[in-house]
């Protein structure tokens, strides 16, 4: 096998829909069968529970793997999704960023322990936590590309500068392979004229990057989490189903990859 395509999705605002895509789009494209990784770097564990993963049952996490060099195979859990895994998080992580500080070689951690394993993944996806500090630079250190979700609201595009620049600073004394590979629109209203105001502000400003698939406002992909089940399992026919389906294939379309 061939290297895995490794993605961070990032934006330190929260409640963009990061979780929900990282969870989804994981699940789109294990069901297009491509053998997924999604990595929790968030302490708050949304990715991981939001995939059935209980956390009382972890017993090695992400926090293991980074700060105890614990190795990245022992923590990985099966969700219900064929092809789909999870290095899940526990709470343990909401210190992390304290730790690393005074660690040897803190930004590039989690790279080197995705290096150990990759070669059994077509995609690893990793879920920042919403902030710019050390855990999302080791995801960014990590990746080849990061993911944006935006959601089509009001002040989306605030602090949207902060998290580029970020990017840039990674691009050039860290990774110089990182890019801007995707901007997602979540939470999109097609109701409102708002929702397409700023839809419209977010393609004139990123162009070709935006994706062309649009996460809708829905119910039913709220209510999936709850279950430990991507919105593909939950309900497959619902908007929100079709349009991470969509955003799977637009994903390896742009990679070349074709669904197995």
């Amino acid at each position: 096998m061939s290297k895995p395509i490794v993605v961070a999705l990032a934006n330190q605002k929260g409640g963009v829909g990061k979780s929900t895509t990282a969870i989804n789009l994981g699940a789109s494209l294990a069901f297009q069968d491509q053998r997924v990784l999604l990595i929790d770097l968030d302490p708050q564990g949304n990715a991981s529970s939001g995939l059935g993963i209980e956390r009382t049952d972890i017993e090695v996490s992400v926090y293991d793997v980074l700060l105890k060099e614990s190795d990245l195979e022992d923590a990985i859990e099966p969700t219900s999704v064929r092809n789909l895994y999870v290095l899940p998080a526990t709470i343990d992580l909401a210190g992390a960023e304290i730790e690393l500080v005074s660690m040897f070689s803190r930004e590039t951690r989690l790279r080197s322990a995705i290096e150990e394993c990759d070669e059994k993944f077509d995609v690893i996806l990793i879920d920042c936590p919403p902030s710019l500090g050390l855990l999302t630079v080791n995801a960014l250190v990590a990746a080849e590309e990061v993911i944006i979700p935006i959601q089509c609201e009001y002040y989306a595009l605030e602090g949207l500068s902060q998290l580029l620049k970020n990017v840039e600073l990674v691009t050039s004394n860290l990774n110089p392979d990182l890019k801007v590979g995707g901007v997602v629109l979540t939470m999109y209203d097609a109701r409102t004229k708002l929702s397409k105001d700023v839809a419209q502000q977010i393609r004139d400003y990123f162009g070709d990057v935006a994706y062309k698939a649009v996460v809708p406002r829905s119910v039913r992909l709220s209510e999936a989490p709850s279950y430990g089940e991507p919105i593909e399992a939950f309900d497959p026919m619902s908007r929100g189903a079709i349009a991470y389906r969509h955003l799977g294939r637009e994903f390896l379309e742009r990679h070349g990859l074709e669904a197995k």
